[in-house]
């Protein structure tokens, strides 16, 4: 057996750069390239193999020096996402807080179903020098470390103890990073030493090796299934998910509604699944859906979820269907989404299934007073959001400030159908649900499994590298930013343009808007001075001046005010060949139009103050239409 010597870290690069992805008989790239922040854990290690991949095979696997572990991990899931999950990066950090750093980032790419591989640095093998710098040391438990907080949020881990014990692991890490049910967060963790240890390798081990993406095909009995309970529909609708992007199903999908007439609500993560003015769409559902799609679910005799996972903000936790005699028809690659709300399952690819689907339900449609209802359902809703976007009397026409209504319509307009617009948490996402009008499949990135607050730049960058022949305009509120916008120093040094609308309003919009509608009146969640004389956060606004702060990453920062201003910025933005921050101050106390939908966030059941008990009695009545689904659609 002809063999090769390298050491454990120079094996890894080597190996990873072989890997492809093959779907549909298209053939990938599996890695992109790496990100890294280097420390001791991984300088000598994955850092030198790196350095001579670089120097002797130029393009095997391009290094990229991030800002924050946890961002870099963002940047990658990004990247997979746009990529349907087909493409990702390696991220490479080193022991103790650089690896933890990116367990917030291992816990979204897990809940949001995609994959990124995570190489964190471990403590040493030999433990011939411990206890190390950043050793955990516990007592009861000499082979824990730090990393093992992955576990519960990696959908495989492994270390490698030993440099024998690494092609099992890298193999073991490509079979899940390319399952389409079983895929998140992967990481293979590498002690110190071993990474410098040198192996004899057997040459066969990086060999191109192609890696076959299955498009699960359907039963033909649950298809039958599935199409019976749809025939017997009156008043049916579809919930698209991610997994439609994922299987690349939206052709499908759209040609299954035209023919029914069965109209499509959106999750977050399946908005664009079908275009805003497509004549089945009615938008987002649930708990920030339209009004459309919501006065749609609640008399819904049949949901047809086509790869959703049914999240809280989906069902309107539990309240959007109220039909009593309500079914679900599930259409999904995993098993644990496929018996949600004891539907009837098709455990499947979305594109498969729905072509499967069409000619089971030739002849079927659905009458033509329901098409008329939710058309009138949607033009109003319609009518809604241009009167947000285009007030009649602007929000600074007597020197106010811009909504983040007006600021999202402007950006919305202005910016090219195949733009991206990326966004993960506060009230923007919500916002961004139920108000944008997403005319592209792809032009809509919103992280909302997780909602997490710093994911939008790191995100859009990696939007960004996934598409370069797109616009990103990354929206991001004041508390997100101040979290993580370090990535924009990586989008500043690799050269990537990106557009940042940062919206200041001193504070945490969402959660202030949420605090007061609980009864707990804003408490904790505006960016004030401590006041002396009642010793708690209600003094002046902190001068926080966030556009010189993006200035000192060397961008280009655009200061606006008014309409006029706003939209110059946009246009000067998409012109320019560079990164561009467009600043703006809006008013926090002007939110979107009602879904009317709710979310269950539990009141506190007794207070000394009336307006948590006047919170707690529309609490008491929401929770009593929450429904279980425990009858079986069959």
């Amino acid at each position: 057996m002809s063999t090769v010597r390298l050491t454990v870290a120079q094996a890894t690069v080597k190996f990873l750069a072989a890997q492809y992805s093959e779907r549909d008989g298209v053939e990938r790239k599996l890695f992109e390239g790496c990100f890294g922040i280097f420390g001791h854990g991984n300088v000598a290690g994955l850092g030198q193999a790196l350095l001579q991949a670089e120097l002797l095979e130029p393009g095997a696997l391009p290094y990229v020096l991030g800002r924050n572990e946890q961002a870099m991990v963002h940047t990658a899931v990004a990247y997979a996402r746009m990529k349907d999950r087909l493409q990702t990066w390696a991220v490479s950090s080193s022991v103790g807080p650089g690896a933890t750093n990116m367990v917030t980032g291992a816990a979204l790419a897990t809940i949001n179903r995609i994959p990124v591989l995570l190489l964190p640095a471990d403590t040493f093998a030999d433990r011939a020098a411990s206890p190390l710098l950043q050793e955990l040391e516990l007592p009861y438990a000499g082979d824990v470390t730090v990393n093992d907080a992955f576990r519960p949020v990696s959908k495989y881990f492994d270390r490698v103890w030993r440099p024998e014990q690494l092609p099992a692991a890298l193999l073991s890490a490509m079979r899940v990073l390319t399952d389409p049910v079983e895929t998140g967060a992967v990481t293979v963790c590498f002690p110190q030493d071993v990474q410098a240890q040198e192996h004899d390798w057997p040459v066969e081990l990086f060999a191109k090796r192609v890696w076959h993406v299955a498009r699960p095909v359907p039963e033909k009995s649950a298809v039958a299934r599935a199409a019976e309970i749809i025939r017997s529909a009156e008043r049916p609708v579809i919930v698209a998910g991610g997994g439609v992007h994922y299987s690349g199903a939206t052709a499908a999908l759209a040609a299954f509604a035209e023919a029914t007439g069965i109209p499509v609500g959106q999750s977050q993560a399946g908005k664009g699944t079908v275009v805003f003015d497509h004549p089945q769409c009615l938008g987002a559902i649930g708990s920030t859906g339209t009004t459309a799609a919501n006065a749609i679910a609640k008399d819904a005799d049949v949901v047809i979820g086509i790869g959703t996972r049914y999240s809280d903000f989906t069902t309107a936790s539990r309240t959007a269907f109220q039909n009593p005699d309500v079914k679900f028809v599930n259409v999904n690659v995993a098993p644990i989404d496929a018996v949600k709300h004891s539907g009837a399952s098709v455990l499947a690819d979305a594109r498969e299934t729905l072509e499967a689907l069409l000619p089971l339900v030739e002849g079927y449609s659905v009458t033509s007073e329901y098409r008329a209802q939710y058309a009138e359902l949607d033009r109003i809703w319609t009518e809604t959001v241009k009167s947000v976007y285009e007030p009649e009397i602007p929000a600074n026409g007597a020197g106010g400030l811009l909504t983040q209504n007006e600021v999202i319509g402007m950006v919305n307009e202005l910016s090219d159908p195949r733009d991206v617009v990326v966004c993960a948490a506060g009230s923007m996402p919500g916002d961004l649900h139920k108000l944008w009008q997403t005319r592209d499949a792809k032009g809509y990135h919103v992280e909302y499994g997780y909602s997490c607050m710093g994911y939008e730049v790191a995100g859009g960058l990696g939007v960004r590298l996934a598409c370069p022949d797109r616009d990103v305009f990354v929206m991001v509120g004041d508390g997100s930013y101040l979290m993580m916008a370090t990535e924009l120093a990586t989008a500043v040094q690799e050269g990537i343009k990106v557009i940042t609308v940062l919206v200041q309003n001193h504070g945490f919009a969402s959660i202030g808007s949420l605090s007061e509608s609980l009864g707990s009146q804003r408490f904790g969640t505006k960016y004030r001075y401590r006041n002396a004389e009642t010793g708690r956060l209600d003094g002046g606004v902190l001068p926080l001046d966030l556009a010189t702060n993006a200035e000192s990453f060397g961008l280009r920062v655009i200061r606006t005010k008014t309409p006029e201003d706003f939209a110059a910025a946009i246009a000067e933005a998409k012109k320019a060949t560079d990164s561009t921050v467009i600043y703006v101050e809006t008013d926090p106390l002007i939110g979107a139009p009602d879904s009317e939908s709710w979310w269950d966030v539990p009141v506190s059941a007794v207070s000394e103050l009336e307006s948590t008990r006047s919170a707690r009695k529309v609490y008491d009545e929401h929770k009593a239409t929450q429904k279980s689904f425990l009858r079986p659609s069959t």
